[in-house]
């Protein structure tokens, strides 16, 4: 994993999008998963959740995973995504020292 200062650009960078912070806030309800999974959702919901198209969804997943702030897996067809919370408690920790 890169070190916290330099995983802080591409944090910032991602969270400045507000459709990808509604993502992160779909994310982070729970129990609201199509596959029974207890937290995360799988790309479908996200797309009910945020009312987008999924060609949008996977643009701004794409970037999300880049910056570690979610983590993706493959269940049979379905790709499930969830938060990275110990990242994204992390970069909040080092936002606050950086301001």
């Amino acid at each position: 994993m890169r070190s916290t200062t330099s995983n802080l650009d591409p944090f910032l960078h991602a969270i400045a999008d507000p459709t990808r912070r509604r993502i992160l806030r779909a994310l982070k309800e729970k129990a609201g998963c199509s596959i029974d999974k207890q937290s995360g959702l799988c790309a479908g919901d996200i797309e009910q959740r945020v009312r987008l198209a999924q060609p949008t969804v996977s643009h701004h997943m794409r970037i999300l995973e880049k910056a570690c702030l979610v983590e993706a897996k493959r269940d049979g067809h379905w790709r499930w995504y969830r938060r990275n919370e110990k990242l994204i408690a992390e970069m909040m920790r080092v936002l606050k020292g950086e301001l």
